[in-house]
Formats: C-alpha cells, structure tokens, sequence
C-alpha cells in the first residue's frame, strides 16, 4: 500500500508542514528545572525528526515558574532566558525538514500543589549544585505526602468544584487578577516561542488544564465576565488568541488542542461538562478568532481512558469526532484517534476523518515509524501496544527521581545518542538466552546489537512467554504485538532461536557461551498450605484465559483481583457464570495502574460480579471454599470452580542447576521478580548492557 496523502505537504497557516504527520504532546520529564531543554531532551526529538515526523509538539511548556509548574523538569517559555536555549532544539529540529510547535499549558486543578512556588527556590540551587537534583527529589514523596494530607497551597482553578480525580488537593477560584496575569504569561510565552524561530504554537485546551477548565461548565461556575454562558466561558481562551495574534502578527500559526467531548456519558454522568456539539461549536469560534487548525482531543483526568486509552480499546474509535470538526471548519483538523499504523493512518486521511494524523505513544515506541511507512516498510514498525507503561513510568518517574519516562518496547528512550553508538564489545561471543517471551527477546536484541552471538532456546513451540497468557484476556490481543515485533526484529539481527529447546546445563556448556541470561517467567502461585488447594476443582486464572478449562452457567469463586484476576473474571462472565472475588487487599488491583483496573471493571460492572474484599482464602472443598474477614468471621461460599489468580513466583530453578555447574547465569523479567511487559523487558535491556 502507497500513503500518498500521509506523505504529501500540508499548510497549517503560514506554515507548510512537508506530510501529514505530527507527534502530538507527550511530557516525558526530559528537561531541567529551569525549563531548558536538555541535550537529551533535544536528542529525543532530533530522533523522531530524523525519523520522517512532520511536525513535531513536544509536552507541556508552561507560561509560569509559580503556579503553572506539572513536573519540575518540563519545558519553560515564562522568561527571556529561555529564548536561546529553546533557538537550539528549533535548529536541531529543522535540520531534517521538520517543524516545531510550542504547547503553551497551565494545569489548574490537575496540577500539583507541591509544585506551587517551589521551582523559584530550587532553581538556583539546581544551577549551583547540579548533582543535587537527586537529592532534591529524593523529598517529594514526602511533598506528596503532605498534599495528600492537604496541607499545602491551593492550585489555581477558574472556580471552585470538585477535585479532579487526579490533581490537586486543594484548589481555589483565580480572581480576576489572577486571570488576567495568567492570560498575559500565555501571550508573553508565545511572544518568545516566535523569537526562538518556534514555527508555531499550541494552546493546550484539552484533557481537563486550565484552558479546558474554563470551557466546562462542570468546572467554571464563576459569575462574572469568564464564566457563565458559552460566550463568558469562551472569554479567558478568546483574550489569549487575541492578544497572541496582536503581540506575534495574525500569519504566525496557532494551533487549539481541544476537547470536544467531555465523554462524562462514558463514565455514567451525562449531566456533566460538555458533549459533541459544543465542542463542534467551540471550535467554530476558534475558528472565527483566526487559529490556524484544530488538534482535535477528547475528555479529562477524570475520564482518563477517553483520551488515553489502554489496550483494549479499538484503534480508531474516536475518529468520529475530529470528522464531526472536519465538516464544521475550514482550517486543518489534527487528531490522534487511537492510530497504530500507517494503512489506518492514510485510509482515515482518504475518507476525510482529518487532514493530520497524530500520535505521541507511536513515535515513542518507534522513532522510525514515519520513515518506515514512507520507505515502503510498515511491516518493519514496532506498534505500540497500549500498555501504559509510558504514563506510567513518567509519572512515577518524573514525580520522585527526576528522571524520564520509558517505553515498554524502546530502551532507547531518553538515551537516543549513546543507543546509536552502542559499542560493540561482544567480539562474536556466544550468549545464551533461554526463554522467548520479551525479556529474553529483548536481551537477545540487545546483546546483538553489542556484537554477541546470543541463541535463544525456548521450550515451547512459540515466543511469547507470559505475554501469550495476558494476549488471551478480553480485547487483549493487541499484547501479542510486542512479541511478534521483538521476533523479527531478533532475527533480522541474526539471532538465533531454537523452539522446543528445553536448555539443559549439558547443552548450554557444549554452547560455552560468555553468559546466560534467563528469562524463564513465572509459574502461578498455588499455596501448597491452603487445605484442598489441589483439588480437582482448582484451576489457575491461566488455564482459563487459554482455555484450557472452559466452564459455563456456573458459579465460581476467584482468588485475587489483580488485572489477570480481573481479566479471568471478565472471561468467566461472559460464559454466564456467577462469579465471585475474593481479595486478600481492601482495595480491588491495589498494585495495577489505575487505567487498566477502570477498564476492566467497566466491563465486569453489568455482571454484578460479587468482590469481597479485606477476605482470606482459609480452605477448599469439593462444593466450594470458606473465607475469613478481616475482623475474623468465616464464611462458606458455594462454588463450582475455584480459580487462583494469586500472582506468580520466578521460575528459575535452573539458575542455580546452572551455577552448580559453574556457569555464570542471570535472571531478568519474571524469572527474577514478577512485573509488566514493560517492567520485563526493561530489566532485560539493563541487564544485557551490563554483560
């Protein structure tokens, strides 16, 4: 398949984009506490400039150090100082024919509250002592904890209302003052964008910020001139254009980044904020005040999977509403829409969903995606598979150790630089990697890219590991992904791999390799001291994604709510069994990211599954189990099957058959402590760099 129109130029205003191929915003924490670009940070996006992407909107820029601040190491336009610095991610940008655009943002009520004045006071001393960041982060746990505790500054929001459902802990209505400062610190931002020879702007009036704030009802409630009807609501973002096209001249492109819909039906509040046809019309008025195009998004942090969706969603869902823009406007229509490959990307072109197809989490996992497509290699990508792993780590990340987020199924995030001039110090050494799922796949790719000679020996008749176990739950199937894409990629590299191979100490030695790497996963736990625990009416969650056991119409009791607790659930309901959990925890995933637990039980909700939390597994009969609460009240639960989803121990037990015969040996992934794809295959990368 030709993409003729992904790969022909675009203008958006004055600015002709040379295809139709934009990396949307995505924070990573690649910056300093300043606000300046990093060297790595300018590497990360030089990477996907170099890949083929047209335009390029890095993360979250703020417009204020005080009160606008969402991670201490994003991106600054609030002083003069930073117009150099940005001047040299432009030229970097622009040697490989890309643009930059700038997404101007302020958080509101989903900023930080720990994040309030408190980059003036680090800031120097960062400058002072740079080696001290470590140290400095080393405290926000305890910043956080405090906020959690709500003792700390209040984030500025447009009125008070509730909280968000991740964000500040406490917030207060900006006076007028306070409006109109702010209106003033996103035109002066924009103002120096354009003297960095930034070729455009991004106001950033999506997924629940300040702009957005101000649109919704649900979060504007003032009563005076910046609240109320749809004019007054329209008034705080309207006074920022103006004052953008006044202070940098009517032809220097600006971009709205706007949620259309609020999606509150999604999660069962209709009532609340705004539908479809406001957003339609918001972004008439945009267009009416003379912005450029519209990057056309969706809900808030409170309806997170609606703009940033987890596995199970189809690629492609939310087309729909940049077509509904489309046909609204004039201008350019950019939008995300859940894309995960250039065929989808050029047929949502074709039929006129939109005039750019953009994506953070594609170029994240894939810098080359572009270039791939254009070269006439699709096939070579490396499709990301929706597993959160990059939110994730960046929030996590970004949060207590000021670090950058990661990818899943690109090590080379953050490190683009010294992955290319990798050394290859393997000098054709053996190294023997035994297990297929990612970890080992990943450490084979590795190792090879460092001049090894691994052989992967794995005992089953396909890759896959663990990740064929998660690929079998409901709308999961995306998972399977990673492993076909680590294979071929493997073999492209000359890896060997050997399928139903059990490694042997015997055969590893006649391979004398320079190292071994195991990457064997885990078993599922089965509590040998839980009374009939082996019985012949105990089955392990496994069994039932795979479809080993098949069970219909019945009732069954599972042991633990976990995401495969949850995943074996949402199979078992959809056979019409009466399903019941039980958790040791007294919350249901506790561990699980938060997104991945939601989506899940939105499908389990209408099946009225029973979930008794704060419960032990005490036993197990031929009718069923008995449980004991936590204040020590024992319960009978009548149940035909009982399924354990209780996690899974490392299976390594050749480790030390292999250290017995002195062969040095490794264990990454679920081989040394269980964990997700992402927490796998990055623990393999680190660990075959360090051979």
């Amino acid at each position: 398949m030709s993409f003729d129109v992904m790969f022909s130029p675009m203008k958006i205003g004055t600015m002709e984009v040379k295809n139709r191929v934009v990396m949307t915003a995505a924070e990573f924490s690649l910056g300093q506490m300043n606000g300046e670009p990093t060297e790595r940070m300018i590497n990360y996006f030089e990477e996907r400039a170099k890949g083929g992407v047209g335009l390029i909107i890095p993360g979250i820029c703020r417009v204020n150090d005080m009160a606008a601040a969402s991670t201490f190491t994003q991106l600054s336009m609030s002083r003069d100082s930073h117009i150099e610095p940005m001047r040299e991610m432009v030229n970097r940008i622009h040697k490989y024919g890309a643009k930059l655009c700038i997404q101007l943002h302020h958080p509101g009520r989903q900023g930080y509250c720990s994040s309030i004045n408190s980059l003036p006071l680090l800031m120097p001393i960062e400058k002072r002592i740079p080696k001290i960041t470590g140290v400095l982060f080393k405290a926000t746990p305890l910043l956080l904890g405090m906020e959690q505790k709500k003792i700390c500054m209040s984030q500025q929001a447009p009125s008070k209302c509730e909280l968000s459902a991740h964000g500040a802990m406490r917030i207060h209505a900006m006076s007028k003052h306070e409006v109109q400062k702010l209106r003033d610190d996103f035109i002066a931002a924009a103002v120096r964008c354009k003297k960095a020879g930034v070729d455009a702007v991004e106001l950033h009036s999506t997924h629940g910020y300040i702009l957005h704030q101000f649109l919704s009802p649900n979060t504007n409630r003032r009563t005076d001139e910046y609240g109320g009807s749809f004019d007054n609501r329209l008034r705080f973002i309207t006074e920022i254009i103006n004052g953008i096209k006044e202070q940098c001249g009517k032809d220097y492109p600006l971009i709205v980044r706007l949620t259309v819909d609020e999606f509150y039906d999604k999660i069962g509040m209709p009532e609340k904020g705004y539908h479809l046809e406001t957003g339609i019309e918001i972004a008439k008025r945009l267009e009416a005040l003379g912005v450029d195009a519209i990057n056309v998004s969706s809900a808030c942090y409170d309806t997170y999977n609606y703009w940033l969706e987890p596995t199970s969603f189809e690629p492609g869902w939310r087309a729909y509403l940049a077509k509904a823009v489309k046909e609204a406007v004039n201008i350019p229509v950019i939008a995300a829409n859940f894309i995960r490959s250039p065929e989808q990307a050029e047929r949502q072109l074709e039929e006129g969903y939109q005039d750019f197809v953009g994506s953070a989490r594609n170029f994240i996992c894939d810098p080359y995606w572009a270039k791939k497509a254009q070269e006439g290699h699709p096939e070579k990508i490396r499709r990301c598979i929706g597993c959160l792993h990059c939110i994730k780590s960046f929030i996590n990340n970004a949060a207590t150790k000021g670090t950058p987020g990661e990818c899943a199924l690109n090590p080379a995030v953050g490190i683009e630089k010294e992955y290319a001039s990798m050394q290859k110090t393997g000098s054709g050494a053996a190294v023997a990697v035994i297990g297929a799922g990612p970890a080992g796949l990943t450490a084979a790719i590795t190792l090879a890219r460092r001049g090894f000679a691994p052989v992967i020996f794995e005992k089953e008749s396909e890759a896959g590991g663990q990740v064929n176990i998660a690929a079998a739950g409901p709308f999961k199937d995306k998972l399977h992904w990673a492993v076909e894409d680590l294979q071929r990629e493997a073999e492209e590299l000359g890896v060997e791999i050997r399928l139903n191979t059990e490694a042997t100490a015997d055969m590893l030695k006649e391979l004398n390799p320079a190292a071994v790497v195991l990457a064997t996963g885990g078993t599922p736990v089965r509590p040998q001291s839980i009374e009939g625990i082996n019985g012949e009416n105990v089955v392990t969650a496994p069994e039932i994604l795979l479809g080993k056991k098949v069970i219909e119409n019945s009732r069954v009791v599972v042991v633990g709510s976990g995401l495969t607790g949850l995943e074996t659930t949402e199979k078992l309901n959809e056979l019409g069994n009466k399903v019941t959990v039980i958790e040791m925890a007294d919350k249901i995933a506790g561990a699980a990211w938060f997104q991945f637990v939601d989506d899940s039980l939105s499908r389990i909700k209408p099946y009225r599954t029973e979930f008794m939390l704060s419960t032990k597994l005490l036993s197990v009969d031929s009718d069923g189990v008995t449980v004991e609460n936590k204040k020590g009240g024992k319960e009978k639960l009548t149940a035909d099957l009982v399924v354990l989803s209780m996690g899974v121990r490392p299976n390594n037990a050749l480790l030390k058959e292999l250290e017995g015969a002195g062969i040095k040996c490794v264990a990454v992934g679920d081989a040394d402590r269980g964990g997700t794809i992402g927490n796998a295959t990055q623990s393999a990368f680190h660990t075959a760099m360090s051979i």
